[in-house]
């Protein structure tokens, strides 16, 4: 029971970006606001370099090398409804990461309860949209610029038919119920848009590189909305 409540501890600490007071790790976990100041002097004892202290908060180094993934049951259950939708969804072309990705899940979790998790009863059923069949085609290049942060030069039609060439800096994709939606700094407009991939002609990866600009980040443009 302790050891499975350290793994959780690790796992909270280690998706949070700034110093996580005791407290809110207590009512997480479900203990005490000692028992958290035990565990964390536990931990610290065997090696895991946390920074923080009582009153204040707590948070992993960055770097840091955790032992493999232990997921609960509803932990399983979230990757794989996630992943089955992807696979269901076909479109920004995630099928088959989404498939490695099960695949690898499942591996990592031993014979037994790897079986466990491939065979858990959750479907993911979305209905057919041409949408998703023309954004397939373009959302790998998207992704990979966005990674390597290399301008886009594509050419796109409006919902209103005006066909239009851009540059744009794609800065991230967000997936809505019937689209595929890159967000971009558009160089012709000198401000944030979206473009919907399955209204994108052509798209050429080019091998210009743009530089982060504050105020011209995806975060940026996510505390508009």
């Amino acid at each position: 029971m302790k050891t499975h409540r350290l793994f959780s501890l690790l796992d909270h600490l280690r998706s949070a970006r700034r110093p996580v007071p005791a407290g809110v790790l207590a009512q997480r976990l479900g203990v005490s606001t000692r028992t958290i100041y035990r565990d964390v002097a536990t931990l610290q004892e065997i090696g895991a370099p946390i920074r923080g202290e009582a009153g204040i908060g707590y948070q992993l180094e960055q770097g840091y090398f955790l032992p493999p993934l232990q997921f609960d049951t509803e932990e399983m259950e979230a990757i794989m409804l996630g992943m089955r939708h992807l696979m269901a969804r076909r479109g920004g072309g995630l099928r088959d990461a989404a498939e490695r990705v099960t695949g690898k899940v499942a591996a990592s979790l031993g014979a037994e309860v790897g079986q466990k998790f491939q065979n858990l009863n959750l479907l993911a059923v979305t209905r057919h949209r041409a949408a998703d069949v023309l954004a397939e085609q373009w959302g790998g290049m998207a992704r990979r610029a966005i990674r390597a942060r290399r301008v886009l030069q594509i050419t796109y039609v409006s919902l209103e038919g005006r066909r239009s060439e851009r540059r744009v800096q794609p800065l991230g994709i967000t997936l809505f119920d019937d689209v595929w939606l890159l967000t971009a700094w558009c160089e012709r407009a000198d401000d944030f848009r979206n473009f919907r991939l399955d209204r994108v002609e052509t798209m050429l990866e080019t091998e210009e590189v743009f530089r982060p600009a504050s105020g011209r980040q995806f975060k940026d443009y996510v505390l508009r909305l």
